[in-house]
């Protein structure tokens, strides 16, 4: 029996053991941490034969070197062992790698990007299932993708795969060829990781060049610069008109409709704008991407306009919490970069109260401070980032923050605040990473939500 060696105790990496497991492999699944909650999960796997070390890192050599290793989408693909397997010519590949070997025969749309990719794959998923179409959302939202491979039922395969792919998953994902790829937004992100500008767009290019059909957001400054040169095929959107498109295939607003043009010459209205619940014009560009990939996948505009009316929003992305006295509570834990907590600002009605702070990331911070002098009344600082963002609000004269540590303090004391300046909206959008005081956004997200209901029942 083969052995296989899976890196990483998520959701993901027990979905790639137990599917491992049912084709016949000698499964080991490790981890480099230990909890009670891993403690459970290693109990509950032994049941089904699968084996997993905590507090563990692989180490090559001996008896017990797999013949495949499968890394979940967190791990590092250039760690010391990573790199040692691969030279050793051991396999090594993510676990979306994996599900895409059970699933190829499956049309896929695939949307990378910067940031808008959650809401974009959840409101693509929303359409297609409104179009009565099998299409679970996977990968950095909803199932993992290998949960998607083993199915509800054996044998079960859904009609479409709506993936949310990072890059982190791009680069270990070297056979994954979607029918539909869409990339949302390119700024600066996890370049502690890629290192390089260049090396991240790289990273994300390959996803397109390897998908059928491409659909590309004509409103991001990055990847209208490289337009026609890189992506001469692909169809553009934008939400400036048709004029404002690259070349003369894509989808636009104007007139408060969603258009559909194929460079013929006859245009089609698809949906009124409008339609879309969420606020914000990025919104919108997630809007039209998904009507996009939705025209191609060959569904009416009936259920596409159904499935956006009914679309609630993604909980943590510009999610509406509760209203006190006038005042909207609202949870943008997802913002974990500048570029992704500047267009929350852009997003609400001023003046705000910006809950901000956290592990800071690498990035350019300038257009997010000049938004903050901009839109917001004051800012509560929290998390290890605090007193850095403290000196940057400070150098550019701005003096109406408090540093006050955590959620606890900092829910409470917005509300105040925001009576006392007769703000509109409490804002939580961190621009940065949670992993100082939560496990991830989404346990910050719920923090924020809880604190607020507590202290800020709904009118």
């Amino acid at each position: 029996m083969s052995k296989a060696h899976i890196i990483g105790l998520g959701k993901s990496g027990v979905a790639a053991a137990r599917l491992l497991k049912r084709d016949g492999w000698e499964v080991m699944l490790s981890d480099s941490n230990t909890s009670e909650n891993l403690l459970n999960q290693q109990k509950e796997l032994a049941t089904e034969d699968i084996t997993v070390q905590l507090s563990y890192s692989l180490k090559l050599g001996g008896e017990d070197t797999p013949k495949l290793i499968v890394v979940s989408p967190g791990v590092p693909w250039d760690i010391p062992v990573l790199v040692q397997a691969r030279e050793l010519g051991i396999e090594t590949i993510g676990e979306m790698e994996l599900a895409w070997r059970h699933l190829q025969d499956v049309p896929w749309v695939a949307i990378t990007g910067t940031n808008g990719k959650t809401t974009t794959t959840a409101l693509i998923a929303a359409i297609f299932q409104t179009a009565g179409l099998n299409a679970p959302a996977c990968g950095n939202i909803g199932y993992a993708a290998c949960e998607v491979a083993l199915g509800e039922k054996p044998g079960e395969k859904p009609q479409w795969v709506i993936g949310e792919i990072s890059s982190y998953q791009i680069e270990s994902s070297s056979s994954l060829a979607p029918r539909i790829g869409i990339w949302t937004t390119f700024t600066p992100d996890h370049l502690a990781r890629h290192k390089t500008l260049e090396n991240y767009y790289s990273i994300k290019a390959q996803l397109l060049q390897r998908s059928q059909l491409q659909i590309i957001n004509g409103d991001d400054p990055y990847l209208r610069q490289v337009g026609l040169e890189d992506w001469g095929n692909a169809l553009w959107t934008s939400v400036q008109g048709k004029e404002y498109l690259v070349g003369d295939r894509g989808f636009y607003i104007q007139d408060g409709w969603v258009w559909e043009s194929l460079g013929t010459g006859e245009d089609t209205a698809i949906v009124e704008s409008h339609s879309l619940r969420m606020v914000g014009e990025h919104n919108l560009q997630n809007l039209l991407m998904s009507v996009a990939a939705a025209r191609l996948a060959g569904i009416n505009k009936e259920a596409i306009a159904k499935g956006i009316r009914e679309f609630p929003g993604v909980p943590h992305r510009l999610e509406h919490i509760c209203t006190w006295q006038g005042i909207d509570f609202i949870n943008d834990s997802k913002a974990t970069n500048y570029d992704a907590a500047e267009v929350g600002l852009n997003a609400v009605t001023s003046p705000v109260i910006l809950i901000a702070g956290g592990e800071a990331k690498a990035g350019n911070d300038t257009a997010w401070l000049s938004k903050i002098k901009e839109k917001t009344a004051a800012v509560l600082l929290i998390g290890n980032a605090a007193p850095q963002f403290a000196q940057r609000l400070e150098a550019e004269g701005y003096s109406n923050y408090e540093v006050v540590g955590n959620m606890a303090n900092a829910v409470p004391r917005a509300g105040e605040l925001a009576k006392e300046s007769q703000s509109s909206v409490v804002l939580l959008s961190p621009a940065c990473a949670s992993f100082d005081q939560y496990p991830n956004f989404e346990a910050r997200g719920d923090d924020f939500r809880q604190l607020c209901l507590m202290h800020f029942s709904a009118e």
